[in-house]
């Protein structure tokens, strides 16, 4: 099978579409034909091995995983021993695993969900990992609370915005000019112009506040915050030339200050779960969750993808086709 595969750290140009082995489904696994997959800020960290503390759980030289890519949608070709009928061969499916930038991956039973029966393919790459995200760090979320989204026009904050209003929330999102409409358009109550305004000076505050970018400062963060609010941290950034602790400063910061502070530090650790993936799905199938695609790109050209995406152009998410 054709696999967009790395043997070292670097740019996208570390890359190669090759031929490989197709993997065979073990115990308790399925193999999906990979219909669409979809870029993700994990996937230029763990190419570029950026940033460079991360190497320590990667791969020291090169990542363990050679194989780039973690949404997938597609179609289940072979199931392993003990599936039992969780899935069968022929469903549409999805979720998150590393290496579905891929003709073929396999995947644990236990973590695909059948795809939103209302949604593409192409659509539906884009949940698993960004979707899980959003939905994780809003999960607490309450009706008529107020949340700051910073990164709002990201895949993540796309669907964050979506996922508060889902919640009866009120929602302030920050993105850049160009992507001011497109944020206000998925149901932002207000949008803040960090070109032209500065968020951290406006005075308001904000029962929760889910940054996406790591791009300020924790004492800046946490003074947005109601006395008891809450602070997600789930920052990607993007590629600047290496740094040792890049956005991750900030995630640093808030696990040694979670267990002294009145207000809440999350640290966001996004786990792959059935469950979400369920959550989703329903909320796709409802209207109340639509995707937004910004690109299409080919297998072969999943490099320029994550060109793409690493430079902090793209606007929502970008797909790529298997």
């Amino acid at each position: 099978m054709k696999a967009i595969v790395q043997d070292r750290y670097g740019s996208a140009d570390v890359l190669e579409l090759r031929e490989v082995e197709r993997p065979v489904p073990a115990a308790g696994e399925v193999l999906v034909r990979v219909r669409a997959s979809s870029v993700n800020a994990a996937d230029w960290h763990i190419m570029r091995g950026d940033p460079y503390f991360a190497r320590l759980f990667l791969g020291l030289k090169g990542p363990k995983t050679r194989i780039r890519g973690m949404d997938f949608a597609g179609v289940v070709e072979e199931t392993g021993p003990g599936v039992g009928g969780m899935v069968q061969v022929g469903d549409e499916v999805f979720g998150e695993v590393e290496g579905s930038f891929a003709e073929y991956v396999r995947v644990p039973a236990n973590l695909v969900a059948h795809k939103p029966s209302n949604l593409t393919f192409e659509q539906t790459a884009t949940l698993p990992l960004a979707g899980n995200t959003a939905w994780m760090g809003l999960r607490d979320l309450q009706a008529g609370q107020k949340v700051l989204i910073n990164g709002a026009s990201g895949g993540v904050g796309l669907m964050a915005v979506q996922i508060a209003k889902a919640r009866k929330a009120t929602v302030t999102g920050v993105c850049s000019t160009r992507n001011v409409e497109q944020v206000r358009s998925v149901g932002a109550d207000h949008v803040i112009d960090y070109r032209t305004t500065d968020f951290t000076r406006t005075g308001q505050h904000y029962d929760v506040v889910f940054d996406l970018v790591g791009n300020r400062s924790m004492g800046e963060l946490r003074a947005l915050l109601t006395p008891d609010g809450t602070l997600v941290l789930s920052g990607g950034g993007s590629f600047s030339g290496g740094a040792l602790f890049g956005p991750y400063r900030l995630i640093i910061q808030g696990r040694l200050l979670a267990s002294f502070s009145r207000q809440r530090l999350v640290v966001l650790e996004a786990k792959p779960s059935k469950e979400n993936l369920v959550a989703l799905r329903e909320l796709a199938e409802s209207g109340q969750l639509v995707p937004v695609i910004e690109r299409t790109y080919p297998l072969t050209d999943a490099p320029d993808a994550i060109r793409h995406v690493e430079s902090e152009h793209a606007r929502a998410k970008v797909v790529v086709t298997a």
